[in-house]
């Protein structure tokens, strides 16, 4: 089986039941509870943080660098990056100012993404290109360079389309 097309136990675990909570409560395949939909887009952009906290790890000037182990993180962030867009449906765009938020379900996603809905997925995108374009070169000084673009990346995003209060 290819890299890209491997799943950690907890991750195919957490994904089949992302997909079937719909059916087992009775709901119209139409889609989940917001708050679910919420959910779990934080515990996908956990898991691609993750997965970007490994890289940075081992590129530290005092990290142990396990090049192959570093592109398939690599690979695995390009992929999440994909799909993470598409967890953004309209009835998730309940951002309140001064709210009382339950981190775990309650959004910090500005309305802003879904005012600029193709920015966003195209800065989604764009990440996932660099992900997928460190995983694959073959030059250490190459990978640096993608990482760091990477983590621009995900930090411009951040900046424009994550509240923080």
């Amino acid at each position: 089986m290819s890299r890209g097309l491997r799943l950690r136990p907890a991750a195919a675990l957490a994904i089949g039941g992302l997909i079937a909570a719909p059916f087992a409560l009775g709901q119209e395949p139409s889609g989940p509870p917001a708050k679910d939909t919420i959910f779990a887009r934080k515990i996908l952009m956990g898991a691609i943080d993750m997965n970007m906290d490994a890289i940075e790890t081992m590129l530290a000037p005092n990290g142990k660098l396990d090049a192959a182990e570093a592109q398939e993180h690599a690979d695995t962030i390009s992929i999440m990056l994909m799909s993470f867009p598409h967890m953004f449906a309209v009835g998730t765009n309940q951002w309140q100012p001064g709210a009382d938020r339950d981190p775990a379900t309650d959004t910090y996603a500005s309305p802003e993404v879904w005012a600029n809905f193709a920015d966003f997925y195209r800065r989604a995108s764009t990440a996932s290109k660099l992900a997928q374009d460190a995983s694959n070169t073959k030059r250490l000084d190459e990978f640096r360079r993608l990482v760091g673009q990477l983590r621009a990346a995900c930090n411009g995003c951040h900046e424009k389309y994550m509240k923080t209060n």
